[in-house]
């Protein structure tokens, strides 16, 4: 119930890949886009409680990491992907989007620079490295997959790391950065502001070591069911999740975060001005809140259906420890907020109740107000 098929990265980064913290009493091994570590150790209720209350370390050692350095490196990346990358100080953490030129999700990555290079945490790592490698063209950048010698923990943590400890990148959601724009609620009043999460480098040879440090401070080693539940119920998207062949950023809410609105060119740019300024995504995020009484929760990728009428897809499913079983799913932006929709199931349909997070108006509050008609014989310069 942790990941699904959607995603251009399904496949777990690291091909065949086994965290040596499968070997601990009562771990049970993920599947889909988490498999290669845990996704609980036996306990995932207090797992989740000990995570929400920032006292638990989640091994995500299954994800990529990506290196690119040289002098030309931040200016490079500025220019072929969404976000502003140009002058990004050294341990300040953004996030940034590789698109197609129609302005699709292909890759995501968490970005923090060292001052030395600049570190893309990332599930899609070797496709994403072999990319930036087909676009290095003249510059002066140097592009190594450093998966193999890097490992990643999460941590309940909002903070960036400092010179002298291990590399981390803080993540910003829900906050608005500047040059981007939301389709949901004010960054106060969103859910994923109670929701502190960092990723933190480590040595891969370090990996068991760095977890017992943790625990002897006191915290608990959780699984993704852990993670994952208080990713939805912070309505964050992830790529190999929340992501289709279709998918554009405005859908997701993600241009809180990941876009810059006012840069310049970049590929894919012209879609996500067009969709801002003159248009509406075609489809939405929004969350479900599904009906506990069955013992088996959706599969991800299961169909949403309104009056027996396909209209969405579930892309991710938890259970949350306080709110239960729930999910986030992608669906027509024409789907009424209070139709009572279903999911499908082994079983039969799961009913579920939505809740919005990206508006069904499905415009922002800068969008640009329209322009009034022309008086008759008046022409635009």
């Amino acid at each position: 119930m942790t990941g699904g098929p959607h995603g251009p990265g399904a496949a777990t980064t690291v091909e065949g890949y086994r965290s040596p913290l499968l070997d601990r009493h009562g771990a049970v091994a993920g599947s889909g886009p988490d498999a290669g570590v845990a996704w609980h150790y036996g306990e995932p209720v207090a797992e989740q409680r000990a995570l929400a209350r920032g006292a638990a370390v989640v091994d995500l050692s299954h994800t990529g990491v990506v290196r690119v350095a040289g002098p030309d490196r931040l200016g490079w990346l500025n220019s072929i992907t969404s976000q502003l990358l140009l002058d990004l100080p050294p341990h300040v953490s953004t996030e940034t989007l590789v698109l197609s030129p129609q302005g699709r999700v292909e890759h995501a990555a968490a970005v923090v620079d060292d001052g030395e290079a600049t570190w893309l945490i990332t599930e899609t790592a070797p496709a994403l490295a072999a990319w930036l490698e087909r676009m290095r063209f003249m510059m002066q950048v140097e592009i190594t997959d450093e998966t193999a010698n890097l490992a990643v923990l999460g941590e309940a943590v909002r903070a960036e790391s400092v010179p002298g400890e291990p590399l981390a990148w803080s993540d910003p959601w829900p906050r608005t950065l500047p040059g981007g724009t939301r389709y949901g609620l004010p960054d106060d009043e969103h859910p994923g502001a109670d929701r502190p999460w960092r990723l933190v480098l480590v040595p891969r040879t370090d990996l068991v070591a760095a977890v017992a440090e943790r625990e002897d401070a006191g915290w608990t080693l959780a699984g993704t069911w852990a993670s994952e539940a208080l990713r939805v119920a912070a309505w964050r998207p992830r790529a190999v999740t929340e992501v289709d062949a279709k998918t554009i950023p405005h859908e997701l809410d993600w241009l809180r975060t990941a876009v810059h609105l006012h840069k310049g060119c970049y590929r894919g740019q012209e879609t996500i001005a067009r969709v801002h300024n003159l248009g509406r995504p075609p489809r939405r995020l929004v969350q479900l809140h599904l009906d506990g009484s069955d013992v088996v929760l959706p599969e991800p990728g299961a169909d949403v259906v309104l009056d027996e009428r396909v209209v969405g897809q579930v892309t991710s499913v938890a259970r949350h420890h306080e709110d239960g079983p729930v999910a986030l799913a992608v669906v027509k932006r024409s789907v009424p907020l209070e139709a009572p929709l279903g999911v499908v199931a082994e079983d039969g349909p799961v009913a579920a109740a939505q809740e919005e997070i990206v508006s069904g108006e499905g415009v922002s509050p800068d969008r640009p107000a329209p322009r009034p008609p022309l008086a008759r014989g008046l022409h635009p310069r």
